[in-house]
């Protein structure tokens, strides 16, 4: 078999994410190439312009080009991914899930004063944040991590929340950083996996990378995005979901938030199933009033 070609997005936290996928794959005998490409999302194009809103921003062009056979692989933070995967396409490895949790950098050791000033471009990290730290102002952040981090260090925000994941694999350690709880901050769904993502019909890659396959990981993986499916998650949503797998049932924890943090509905479920455990939650999410908040949303 020649040397796989991996697809990726150009930003510095995909190329290292695809760069573990490569020595993975190489640790098994397997030789793999990465394939450097912008999306739509990297070139600045409006959600507007996306079938699969937001989240297919990031992913359109490498899935073109695996569709194609250009690449044999795409590699994505599974954050990224819409609810659904598009036909042809499927997920055939998740590796064991780096730390789901979202963490609070601020600027120096001290608590942050009244006022301060929080930054982050995600609605669910402002309902929660809102939620959380009455008192703050939680303002718009956008750009790379490195990007925000240097946004942060010239004072544009006092303080600035990532992912724990994306810090560990670009090997960022930020001074006066600290994990923000799940009774805080429940992460995006997917937060944490990468997802291995090769054409259905690709019977030799499937099972070229099928040995990178962490079971409870990916089953985590589908708890969380079976939850953002039933709730019509393609865009970016007040949603949170962690999904933790355990020898004979899933328990997932799922939040719904408005957006000023005002309303935070807030589920723990359990089932056999990622399919059950997250129709469960659904369920429960919706009949607190799930859907009237989502649809207000999505209205904006």
């Amino acid at each position: 078999m020649s040397a796989l070609r991996i697809g990726t997005r150009r930003s510095p936290l995909a190329l290292a994410q695809a760069e573990e996928i490569r020595l993975r794959l190489e640790a098994t005998g397997v030789l793999a190439d990465i394939v450097p490409m912008s999306t739509s999302g990297d070139e600045g194009a409006s959600a507007a312009t996306s079938p699969q809103g937001l989240k297919g921003l990031w992913i359109d062009t490498i899935l073109d080009a695996l569709e194609a056979g250009d690449i044999d692989v795409a590699v994505h933070s599974a954050k990224d991914l819409p609810a659904e995967d598009d036909a042809g396409f499927t997920i055939a490895a998740v590796p064991e899930r780096e730390d789901p949790s979202d963490v609070l950098i601020s600027r120096d050791a001290a608590s942050l004063p009244s006022g301060a000033l929080i930054g982050t471009s995600s609605l669910r990290r402002r309902a929660q944040l809102l939620a959380g730290f009455p008192g703050l102002e939680v303002v718009d952040l956008r750009g790379n991590v490195e990007t925000r981090l240097r946004k942060l260090a010239e004072g544009e925000v006092d303080a600035a929340v990532l992912a724990a994941a994306g810090l560990h694999r670009l090997g960022l350690e930020p001074e006066h950083a600290r994990p923000l709880p799940l009774a805080m901050m429940v992460p995006a769904p997917g937060q944490g996996c990468l997802a291995v993502q090769t054409r259905d019909d690709d019977d030799d890659t499937m099972a070229a990378v099928a040995p990178l396959d962490h079971a409870p990981s990916h089953r985590a993986l589908d708890t969380e995005r079976s939850l953002m499916w039933r709730l019509g998650g393609g865009c970016a949503l007040p949603l949170g979901a962690h999904a933790i797998v355990g020898l004979e049932s899933i328990s997932l924890t799922a939040i719904v938030a408005t957006p000023d943090g005002t309303t935070v509905l807030r589920v723990e479920t359990e089932g056999g199933t990622p399919e059950d455990t997250a129709t469960l939650a659904a369920k429960e999410l919706i009949e607190l009033g799930a859907e009237r908040i989502l649809a207000e949303v999505d209205a904006d």
